[in-house]
């Protein structure tokens, strides 16, 4: 079985819970997600995912940090830890994407990956004027043009005429100093989803839910055809870990309280999303705090239980858990400290850095 690794979301538009929350102020700032990917390369997590919006999702008046350009600021000032940008296809032209994805991966002479999603905020594409597809056609794109990016990461000469794109003798350079090319991450649990995952990429995002439904996914999407190494699966969650389960609830219950007084920017948000991507629908069904799916998966109790719990997962065939946390910095520190060891990783040695929260 596969090593367990550790991420955690950039906080590029502020807290993963609740927005207004006393333990930790708004702070979507550049500062801020440079001294919190720093931390968490030092306290030894593997992966940073930074998530992609031009406007923050929750409310246009909130800052929202840019995920490509912070990408390649990151790349340069990190040393370890994996840089993982999140992408929507439709925003950029494949062989400008792949361009950038190749200079990242330069910069950080590595260590770079792009996760690919097709996108669920309507309003985003419609008020610039940019078209919005149907749910099914959005994969459809995304496949042909994962297609051409692919090749073009791996330095190939690529031709290509398909129904959205014309690529004629394109080639970019430098490209596979490091690695054959960056990995793919892909995101989104629809049918259509789940055969672009099997198919072309190399790890595929599950939102947080309850084990049995993550297990179910996984078994499913293994069973799609594939060629290649085998695929490799990681989860979104929120943790709250504590001492004991009562210590634990009890965050849990003060974070849903908080959660609340953001409900009139959720309805906001649930309008202009579309009905159809079935992440939203996973999350209907389940009360949760955090985003993409959050604490649904189940890792709130104690230090012992949120163990066992990642454990169970990692059987199920879990490799990478992609972690949120509030407030974060102080939270992900503790994790470090009370669950990498009961999951046989080392506790952090590193002392805090500089200007941490």
């Amino acid at each position: 079985m596969s090593f367990i690794r550790f991420g955690i979301w950039a906080p590029v538009h502020g807290p993963r819970a609740a927005a207004q929350d006393p333990a930790e102020p708004y702070d979507a700032s550049w500062e801020h997600n440079r001294a919190t990917v720093l931390e968490a390369e030092a306290l030894g997590y593997d992966s940073t995912l930074v998530a992609q919006h031009t406007a923050n999702p929750h409310s246009a008046e909130r800052d929202q940090l840019e995920a490509w350009a912070s990408s390649a600021a990151l790349a340069a000032v990190t040393s370890r830890i994996e840089i993982i940008a999140a992408i929507k296809p439709a925003l950029y032209h494949p062989v400008v994407l792949a361009k950038m994805a190749l200079q990242i991966e330069e910069i950080s002479r590595g260590r770079f990956a792009l996760n690919l999603v097709n996108a669920w905020n309507r309003a985003e594409f419609e008020r610039a004027g940019l078209p919005f597809l149907e749910h099914d056609e959005r994969y459809a794109y995304g496949a042909e043009w994962l297609s051409i990016v692919e090749r073009l990461l791996r330095g190939e000469t690529v031709d290509h005429r398909g129904r959205h794109f014309t690529v004629e003798g394109y080639r970019l350079a430098p490209a596979g100093r490091f690695r054959p090319r960056p990995r793919i991450y892909l995101g989104g649990e629809s049918e259509p989803a789940r055969d672009l995952a099997a198919a072309q990429s190399d790890v595929w995002f599950i939102n947080g839910q309850p084990l049995p439904a993550v297990a179910s996914l996984i078994q499913d999407v293994k069973a799609r055809p594939r060629r290649g190494a085998g695929l490799r699966f990681g989860l979104a969650a929120f943790v709250i870990a504590r001492e004991t389960e009562a210590e634990a609830q009890a965050e849990h219950r003060r974070l849903v309280a908080l959660a609340e007084l953001d409900r009139p920017d959720k309805a906001a948000q649930r309008a202009h999303a579309d009905s159809k991507v079935v992440m939203l629908q996973t999350m209907a069904k389940h009360a949760f705090v955090g985003t993409n799916g959050g604490t649904a998966a189940g890792l709130v109790g104690s230090y012992d239980q949120v163990a066992e719990r990642i454990w169970a997962f990692h059987q199920a065939g879990v490799e990478l858990f992609m972690l949120q946390f509030q407030p974060l910095r102080a939270e992900m520190r503790r994790f470090a400290e009370e669950v990498f060891p009961r999951v046989g990783r080392a506790a952090p040695l590193a002392p805090v850095v500089s200007g941490a929260k």
